[in-house]
Parts: structure tokens; C-alpha cells; sequence
């Protein structure tokens, strides 16, 4: 290693781990992948290996029989036809034509075999693609404006910047030993489209009157994360030009690498580090670091959109127009990504977005051909006017293929919207989110109605359940979403989630009050009797 293991001085503290690590670089895992495990088979991976195969993108899939999980970086979220023909091809091969795009812009594959691993590699490399450190403890997909260099409300072009931390920090054995996963976001559009406060490192944009003149840069948010204890990030006072992001970058990750906690692994996110230290001495230790920086400017953001884009708008370039599509919880296929490609060569720039949304938006499509790519087969499913409920529902992957997930999410996720599209009608988005378990992967603590995968007993034995989870928002006046007592069946979820939503419908003042309003003007209190009113009957 280029830098000294600070924390191996105590090494009697740390968890076993770090110990596995410091002899084996998780990066050294794609060598042995492609020289040994991948020429002789599944069997002949130690299982103390399986870990640092998060450094290759990878995980075990359930039910650890031999197939995994496969994470493919794309940072910012943008992506050539090129790449997404290349997508569908190792879906269609090796994957079961399943492909799915997640809450961090990236998309995975299931069903993936150990021998098809340098085939798989060859084919991402071939148009300068990469699933290394999708996962483990190393900085994961960097989340960027979807919208980056066409978006109207942004105040500059971020893709750029994007590109120059993926480029610095991707392979960069210098920080692939960290104490736990890293993530990152940069967006300079208004509307916070990269949730910024849910991040270790967030980038919002900013301005500053610097010597008479105003200059756009950004201020940085540290210390966000969700999991079983989320915490908000936490504003730093320095106003950051665009040229120093990546300056702050290193510095923030070299606080985390050196002082992050590795005792135990469930307290060693960069979180943990900043509420402990808090963030004035945070930022002490970063300036000794990267030098002094001018204090924070004007914070830009004026909103969260939730990095929805459903439907055509006008790109800044005159005359030409995006469309965002909705795919269904993030589930997609290997047919639809070849269309998507076709779509965009033939109609737009010859790009494809991804969203943390866990949708698709097609780019640079000219005013004249906007209806042609509307009656485009495609977007029947991929719908570019889809139903409210099915619009803003979420899910993460669920104990179908996720070895950590208690119950199953997507389909159900899936089952639910489609009910509450038939059953409820509303003038007013609500984002659903579902998770399986406490990692928060489909960051249900930042929904209106958030839905934690859990069990109940009942007569018949243990059976899928839900806690339902209140109120969350992100941009001004971020905040959690909070637990209602009463845990629901799964079975029951659509019918419960149908008398939350009509009871908000009924109560809410006006037709312009947003879920979110509607649960923080009546409180808590009122959301629990009427939660636990619903169960009595159910029951």
C-alpha cells in the first residue's frame, strides 16, 4: 500500500475482517477470478473469498447454489446505446434476461456463473464499462444529475466532475481498503436529484460573489446514510469551486479510510465518524488535510423532486426534448434495453439515463420526432405517462436473490401500486418504498409511506410482514420518514396502504396538500390511531 494502515496499530480492536483485508486487497479478488475461481469452478472458492467478491461487483445470490448477483457501475447515470447493447447482451447470455436498475443509477444482473465471469469483463471493458467496486468497502457508483448537460435547472454541467472522481477513485488501492462502503453523489440541479443528504459525501450547488463576481461551485453534505440507524449529512462551512471537488473528495475519504471505525461493522460507516467528532472538528482535521477553504456561499437547492421525470420536457438545448420512463419497481429485461438503444440511435443523441428513482430517461429527441417515439411499442410497459401509485413505487431487490433480505419485495411492490392504481384514486404522487431488511437499499426511510420487510407470528407460523414508516423528504426540511406500531401482513399491505392513502385523501385541506404536508400538519399521533384502527378490523 502507497499509505501507512494507521489502524493496524490497535489491531487486538478491530473486527476479523480488517485482518483479511490488510493481507488480501479486496482488488487483488479480479485477478484470482479471472486466473483461478473462473478456469475452476464454484467449488473452488474459499469462502473467506466470497466477501472481497464485492470488490469485483459481485454477490452470492440466494440460495448460494452457485449463482451471483452482479453490479455494474454507471456513473451519473449515463449510459451510450453502445454500453446498453453490451447490457443486454450478458443479460440475454448469462443472466436470464433480467436486468435491474437500482436507487445508485447502476444496474444489476442475476443468475451469473463463475465461468462466465471473464467473458462478462471483456464485454463491459469493450465499451469502458466496469463492475469493480460496485460493492465492498471502496467507493461504490458515483450518483450524479441524470439530467447532466441537458438539464434546464442545473447550474452547470456535473458529468465532467463525475467522470473525474469515478477516474481518480476506481482502482485506486489507496482508498480500496476502506472501513466500510463509501458513497458519493454530485448534482448541480436546484431540485436535489441526487439526495444529497443520504450520502457519506453529497456535492448541492451553490454560489459565492468572490472578488465582485458570482461563481458557481458547491457546498458538501457528510456523514448522511440510511440502514438501521440513518442519519442526515451534515453541511460543512466551505464554499467549494468546481476545480476543488476532488480535492475535498480525497481529503473527506482519507479522514474516512484513516479514522473510521473498524471495530465493529455495524458502527463503521463515515456516519458514525461525524457524529462522534461532529462536524466543526470534522472539518478541522479536513483543513489540516487540503488547506483552508472560503466559507460556504448561497445553497442553490430550492427543492427534492425525488429524481422523478416522468413524460417529455425541454431540454436547455433548443429544440430538443428528454423523456422519462417509468420502469416498474426498476425491473427491466435485456429486450427492453436492446429497444431502449434503438430508440435512442434512431431518434435521440444516442444516450440512455439512469435514475436513482430506479427509471430510464431517453435524450436529445428533436421536437419534430417527440409523438413518433411516444407510439414506440416499448413505451406501453415503459410508460412514459404511467399510472400514480406504479410511478413512485420503489423496491429493492427482496429475499428472491438477496441473501440479507427477510421477505420478498419487487413483486409484491409490483402487486401493491397495481392494486392501489385500480382501487385509489389520487391527483397527488405518494412515494412507496419497500425494503426486506434493515439496509435500507430501497431507501424506504426517505418515502412518504416507507415499508420495512419483517415477520409476524401467527397460528399457521411465521409470515411476512411489514412495518410502515411515515413523512420522509429530503431537500429543505429534510427529514425521516417515522415507525408506526403495528406490524402489517404482507398479505394485507395493498388493502392497509389504501385506507392510509384514502384516509390522507378524506383529511387533507386542500387538493394541492402533498402527503408529506398532510402528515406533518396532522402529526404523528392521528397517522398511529388511524394505522391502528385499520389492524383492529383487519384482525
Amino acid at each position: 500500500m502507497a499509505y501507512e494502515a494507521v489502524w493496524m496499530k490497535n489491531p487486538e480492536k478491530l473486527n476479523k475482517f480488517e485482518f483479511h483485508k490488510i493481507q488480501k486487497d479486496g482488488l487483488d479478488i479480479i485477478r484470482d477470478i479471472l486466473d483461478k475461481y473462473s478456469k475452476e469452478g464454484y467449488d473452488s472458492i474459499p469462502e473467506e473469498d466470497f466477501n472481497l467478491f464485492k470488490w469485483a461487483g459481485v454477490y452470492r445470490q440466494k440460495p448460494n447454489n452457485g449463482h451471483f448477483m452482479m453490479r455494474i457501475r454507471i456513473p451519473g447515470g449515463i449510459l451510450t446505446s453502445a454500453q446498453a447493447r453490451v447490457l443486454a447482451s450478458i443479460g440475454r447470455d448469462y443472466g436470464r434476461g433480467l436486468i435491474d436498475v437500482t436507487t445508485r443509477q447502476a444496474v444489476q444482473f442475476h443468475w451469473l456463473q463463475i465461468e462466465n465471469f471473464p467473458d462478462i469483463f471483456d464485454r463491459l471493458a469493450s465499451v469502458g464499462m466496469s463492475s469493480i467496486e460496485a460493492c465492498g468497502d471502496c467507493p461504490r457508483t458515483i450518483v450524479g444529475n441524470p439530467l447532466a448537460g441537458i438539464d434546464p435547472d442545473e447550474l452547470m454541467d456535473t458529468a465532467p466532475i463525475v467522470r473525474q472522481l469515478e477516474a481518480f477513485f476506481v482502482n485506486n488501492r489507496d482508498f480500496s481498503n476502506l472501513p466500510r462502503k463509501y458513497k458519493m453523489s454530485i448534482s448541480a440541479n436546484i431540485y436535489n436529484n441526487a439526495s444529497a443528504e443520504i450520502q457519506c459525501l453529497g456535492f448541492i450547488p451553490a454560489s459565492k460573489v468572490i472578488d465582485g463576481e458570482e461563481v458557481i461551485g458547491f457546498h458538501a453534505l457528510v456523514g448522511g446514510g440510511l440502514s438501521a440507524k440513518p442519519h442526515l449529512g451534515k453541511q460543512l462551512d466551505m464554499f467549494i469551486r468546481p476545480e476543488e471537488v476532488l480535492k475535498v473528495a480525497i481529503g473527506v475519504t482519507t479522514l474516512f479510510r484513516d479514522h473510521g471505525y473498524r471495530e465493529k461493522r455495524h458502527y463503521a460507516r463515515l456516519k458514525y465518524l461525524v457524529a462522534d467528532w461532529g462536524i466543526e472538528k470534522f472539518q478541522e482535521e479536513l483543513v489540516k488535510l487540503i488547506g483552508p477553504m472560503p466559507p460556504r456561499g448561497e445553497n442553490r437547492v430550492v427543492g427534492w423532486n425525488g429524481s422523478y421525470f416522468d413524460g417529455v420536457h425541454k431540454q436547455k438545448q433548443e429544440g430538443l426534448n428528454y423523456i422519462g420512463l417509468n420502469v416498474p419497481v426498476g425491473r427491466t429485461s435485456s429486450d427492453e434495453f436492446e429497444q431502449l438503444a434503438d430508440i435512442a440511435d434512431k431518434y435521440g443523441n444516442g444516450e440512455i439515463r439512469t435514475t436513482i428513482s430506479q427509471n430510464v430517461i431517453l435524450t436529445g429527441i428533436p421536437d419534430d420526432k417527440v409523438e413518433e417515439v411516444l407510439k414506440h411499442p416499448l413505451l406501453e410497459r415503459l410508460s412514459p405517462n404511467p399510472n400514480r401509485f406504479m410511478s413512485r413505487t420503489v423496491s429493492c431487490t427482496g429475499n428472491e436473490f438477496c441473501n440479507l433480505a427477510i421477505v420478498e419485495t419487487k413483486e409484491r411492490a409490483r402487486r401493491v401500486a397495481q392494486y392501489l392504481d385500480e382501487h385509489v384514486k389520487l391527483d397527488q404522487p405518494v412515494r412507496i418504498h419497500f425494503i426486506g431488511c434493515p439496509n435500507g437499499c430501497g431507501q424506504k426511510h426517505v418515502a412518504d409511506i416507507g415499508l420495512q420487510g419483517s415477520l409476524i407470528k401467527t397460528p399457521e407460523g411465521m409470515v411476512d410482514a411489514f412495518d410502515i414508516a411515515v413523512g420522509g423528504t429530503l431537500g429543505p426540511g429534510a427529514k425521516f420518514n417515522t415507525v408506526l406500531k403495528g406490524r402489517v401482513k404482507g398479505e394485507e399491505v395493498h388493502k392497509v396502504l389504501a385506507q392510509l392513502i384514502e384516509f390522507y385523501k378524506e383529511q387533507r385541506t386542500s387538493s394541492d396538500e402533498s402527503f408529506h404536508d398532510f402528515v406533518h400538519r396532522v402529526g404523528i399521533p392521528v397517522l398511529q390511531e388511524k394505522l391502528t384502527e385499520i389492524l383492529a378490523v383487519a384482525s
